[in-house]
């Protein structure tokens, strides 16, 4: 057992067990998640997170140290959010028709999304530390670590967060779509950007192109607005 876990420590030296360990269940997830039937309720990336916690858990690898090697994935981040301005330029008529609409529901949307988090956590007896890291739950991850640095929470907890909040918001958002009949693209695709991050982003993205394109916008508007509300509303409030 000694030299195994020797070997074990050796290995986790370098970035790349961590991040073969991430790659590969993710592969698994997607493989459950489709052999499953695609169930909304349970997307492919929760799969892979629990694939992935069972492994270190097993294997009796500290999660800092893991996250410390999985760190290099992050820079794909920036590009991979980037890179969602293609579909959002291929429907840049059907976003400048909505633009008034959609720059009033949005303040609202985005604030509401943060604040009834930290109300739950408030009323639960949560830390100011606990508060900081679910403010931005309903942010991309690369603008929401910086959100969660810049007030003071964990970006561990944090990311837990937008997990949890993704996987509601896609299945909540279809079970009120079926219940309210609401069938317009542009609709739920906005909902699901604003709510659910990336994890809903690619939601929309199977529903439909156009979907896509305006979870993206959602998505990205409701992450600049979060930047610069939260750490404000964080003063004012005297978090």
């Amino acid at each position: 057992m000694s030299s195994l876990a020797s070997l074990r420590d050796s290995l986790l030296i370098t970035p790349l067990p961590a991040i073969t360990l991430t790659i590969a269940a993710f592969l698994a997830g997607g493989w459950l998640f489709n052999r499953l039937g695609r169930p909304v309720w349970c997307p492919g990336v929760l799969m892979a997170a629990l694939l992935l916690a069972t492994t270190l858990a097993i294997t009796g690898i500290d999660y800092d140290v893991y996250r410390e090697g999985a760190g290099w994935l992050m820079l794909l981040l920036g590009p991979a959010t980037v890179a969602l301005a293609v579909p959002l330029y291929q429907q840049l008529p059907r976003i400048r028709e909505l633009w008034r609409p959609i720059l009033i529901c949005l303040p609202p949307a985005a604030a509401l999304a943060a604040f009834y988090a930290i109300g739950l956590a408030w009323l639960l007896g949560a830390t100011p530390e606990v508060l900081a890291s679910l403010a931005p739950k309903s942010v991309t991850a690369p603008i929401a670590i910086g959100i969660t640095e810049q007030l003071g929470g964990v970006v561990p907890l944090m990311m837990g967060g937008l997990l949890v909040t993704g996987v509601a918001s896609v299945a909540f958002v279809g079970l009120l779509a079926r219940l309210f009949g609401i069938q317009d693209q542009r609709v739920l695709g906005f909902v699901l950007g604003v709510n659910g991050h990336v994890i809903g982003t690619v939601r929309a993205f199977e529903i439909g192109t156009t979907a896509g394109a305006f979870a993206s916008l959602g998505m990205g508007l409701t992450g600049i607005f979060s930047a610069l509300f939260l750490p404000l509303a964080w003063r004012l409030l005297g978090l």
